[in-house]
């Protein structure tokens, strides 16, 4: 089971090789929170959007749990502004819990 809510009916390929590949990182932590992101706006992603989530999920689990945590700051000039729409994401979902 991967936890994600949504199924991948509609989706062109592409989207749904993101999505599969947004729930399938290796690192768990990072399956939840890029999956349920992928799972809220895979969808509605432009084309630039696409692609620059394709780059975000080549940067290792290693780097991009301690930026997406806060642990370490997201590198000035990274070039991805889809990695703040997750951050910013990842805030309400968190505040919407508690």
């Amino acid at each position: 089971m991967t936890g994600t809510s949504r199924t991948s009916e509609g989706l062109d390929a592409r989207r749904r090789k993101l999505l599969f590949r947004s729930w399938h990182r290796g690192m768990r932590e990072m399956d939840l929170i890029l999956g349920s992101f992928a799972d809220a706006e895979i969808e509605t992603m432009s084309a630039d959007d696409l692609d620059q989530y394709e780059r975000l999920l080549e940067i290792n689990d290693t780097e991009l749990l301690p930026w997406i945590t806060g642990q370490n700051p997201v590198p000035a000039g990274l070039g991805l502004p889809i990695l703040h729409r997750v951050l910013e994401w990842r805030g309400k979902v968190a505040s919407a819990t508690v």
